[in-house]
C-alpha cells in the first residue's frame, strides 16, 4: 500500500497508544539506588514477580500451532498491535533467533517433514546441506479479556538469527537478521537484512529482504512517526547507529538513503567508555547527561557483500557503539517531537550496559542531539541490558542478558533501577521482547530458553513514581 504524507501522518497519529505518549524528560544519574519491589518466589519455578502481579504462560517452543507447523525455538524480539476488529484482543509479532548453527527448534518437525507445505518464494534460504533456515516470525492472537492465546501461526521463515526488530506506524513488524552469512559460507543467499512482516498476515508471506536498509548485524529498529525515518542498532562491538530515510514514507521497499550517526568534533568516536587496554577510547570519556551534536553520514554500497559496512562507516567518521541492541521511541510530553532510547549491552566502564538517547533535530537533514542517558555502575544494578521498551508509566523496561540471574528491570528518568521480574527457570536464560498491550494492562515477554512467552498482569500503577 502506498501512503501519501498526509495518510502517513494520520496513520502515525492513529497508533498513538502504540507508541509511548510521554517523555523521559531530564537525564539519568550515573549511579542510583535500587527502588524496593520485593519479588515473590514462584512455586512453579518460572517467574518471580512483585506482590499482586501474576503471569500466564501463553506459548512454549515445540507445540503445534494453529497452522499445523511447530512453534519455532528461541523466541526473541516482539511487538504488540491492536486487533483490527476486537478491542478485547491484540496481536503479537514474535521473532525467533535461530542461527545457522542451531540444530533444534525447526517449525517443520522431525526431519523437516512439513517443509513441502512451503513454497520457494516463502522460504528465504536453505543451509549448505539443503535443510531450511528456520529463523523467522510467528504471529499470535491473544484474548486479553480471557487471558489466553487464541491462535498462532508462521508468517516468515527461511531467515537467520531474527533477533530483534521494531513495529511500524502502518501496522507491520520489521524483523531483523543478526547473522551476516554469505553464499561462500554455505547458504544460497546473503543474510543480514530486514524483512517487513504485516501484522494483518494470515499465513506465510513471501520472504523479501529490504536490501536498501543495509546488510549488517541488525538488531532493533524503530520508526519516527513524524517522518517515517527508521532508526536501527547493530549488535557488534564495532557497530554503528543507523537511520534509513525512505524514498516514500511507509513504503520501505521503494528504497531510500542509509546513514550512520557521527558526533560533531569527535570523528570516528568510540562511545564504549572502555579503557584503552580493553580496546576503548581511554581518556575520551562520555559523561551521563552531556549533550553532543549529532551528524549523519551517507553510506554507500549498503548491501555490503564483504560485510564491511560498519568498518567503512567508522573510517568515514561515524561513531562506534558497544553492541547496540534494544531501541524504542517516546513522544515528548508536549507532542512536539520524540526521542529514541537504545541500549549498548556491553558499554560502560564496567562493561555491563549503557542507555543512550537520540533526539532528532527539526527537519530531516538536521543532525539532532545524542546523550548518554544512563551507565550501569555494576551488574547488581543492571547486567547487560538487551531489549528495551518504554512503558505506559514513562519508565524504560530493560531485558537483561547477563552472566547471572536474569531480570526484567525498570529505569526511571532519575536513574533509579528497580526489579520487575526474575527468571526463576533453571536454564537462567535471557529475557527478550518485552512489550505492552495497547490498553497498557498486559506486558508480554519472552524467555529464550526453553522458549516461553508470558503475559504479565497486575497493578502497574504501583510502579509509577
Amino acid at each position: 500500500m502506498t501512503l501519501s504524507r498526509r495518510d502517513f501522518m494520520r496513520s502515525a497519529q492513529a497508533v498513538g497508544l502504540f507508541y509511548a505518549s510521554f517523555s523521559l524528560a531530564g537525564c539519568a544519574r550515573a549511579h542510583s539506588a535500587n527502588r524496593s519491589f520485593e519479588l515473590i518466589a514462584d512455586p512453579a519455578g518460572r517467574l518471580d514477580l512483585p506482590a499482586g502481579f501474576s503471569y500466564t504462560l501463553i506459548s512454549e517452543t515445540g507445540g503445534i500451532m494453529s497452522d499445523g507447523f511447530f512453534r519455532p525455538g528461541r523466541p526473541d524480539g516482539m511487538a504488540c498491535f491492536a486487533h483490527p476488529d476486537d478491542s478485547d484482543k491484540c496481536i503479537l509479532m514474535r521473532n525467533h533467533e535461530n542461527w545457522n548453527s542451531v540444530p533444534v527448534g525447526s517449525p517443520f518437525g522431525k526431519g523437516n517433514e512439513l517443509l513441502d507445505r512451503v513454497s520457494d518464494s516463502q522460504l528465504y534460504d536453505r543451509k549448505q546441506d539443503g535443510s531450511p533456515f528456520f529463523g523467522g516470525v510467528t504471529k499470535l492472537v491473544y484474548d486479553l479479556k480471557n487471558q489466553r492465546m487464541e491462535s498462532d501461526f508462521l508468517v516468515l521463515t527461511g531467515t537467520a538469527a531474527n533477533c530483534a526488530g521494531g513495529p511500524t506506524p502502518w501496522g507491520s513488524w520489521l524483523s531483523c537478521e543478526e547473522e551476516m552469512l554469505r553464499p561462500e559460507e554455505g547458504p544460497g543467499k546473503y543474510h543480514g537484512f530486514v524483512f517487513e512482516t504485516p501484522s494483518a498476515a494470515t499465513g506465510l508471506i513471501d520472504a523479501v529482504p529490504l536490501k536498501a536498509m543495509g546488510r549488517f548485524a541488525h538488531e532493533a529498529a524503530s520508526v519516527d512517526p513524524a517522518t517515517g525515518i527508521v532508526y536501527m542498532t547493530e549488535d557488534s562491538r564495532t557497530g554503528l547507529f543507523y537511520r534509513f530515510i525512505p524514498a516514500v514514507p511507509g513504503k520501505l521497499h521503494e528504497g531510500g538513503r542509509l546513514q550512520a550517526l557521527a558526533i560533531s568534533g569527535k570523528p570516528s568516536a568510540i562511545t564504549s567508555n572502555w579503557p584503552e587496554d580493553w580496546n576503548g577510547s581511554g581518556a575520551d570519556r562520555f559523561k551521563v547527561g552531556q549533550d553532543h551534536v549529532a551528524e549523519w553520514i551517507d553510506l554507500d554500497d549498503v548491501e555490503a557483500p564483504a560485510g564491511d559496512l560498519a568498518q567503512r562507516g567508522h573510517a568515514a567518521g561515524a561513531a562506534q557503539f558497544m553492541r547496540g541492541e534494544g531501541l524504542d521511541y517516546a513522544l515528548r510530553a508536549d507532542g512536539s517531537t520524540g526521542e529514541f532510547y537504545f541500549t549498548c549491552t556491553e558499554g560502560g566502564t564496567q562493561r555491563v550496559g549503557q542507555i543512550w538517547c537520540y533526539m532528532p533535530g527539526a527537519g530531516i537533514e538536521a543532525g539532532g542531539t545524542l546523550r548518554l542517558f544512563f551507565e550501569s555502575p555494576g551488574a547488581d544494578s543492571l547486567d547487560m541490558c538487551d531489549n528495551l521498551v518504554v512503558a505506559p508509566w514513562n519508565d524504560i523496561i530493560l531485558c537483561e542478558d547477563g552472566r547471572g540471574d536474569q531480570y526484567l528491570r525498570g529505569l526511571t528518568a532519575d536513574g533509579v533501577i528497580y526489579d520487575i521480574a526474575r527468571n526463576a527457570h533453571k536454564d537462567r536464560s535471557e529475557f527478550c521482547g518485552a512489550c505492552f498491550s495497547p490498553d497498557g494492562t498486559t506486558m508480554f515477554v519472552n524467555v529464550q530458553e526453553p522458549g516461553y512467552t508470558y503475559a504479565i498482569t497486575g497493578p502497574w500503577e504501583s510502579l509509577r513514581v
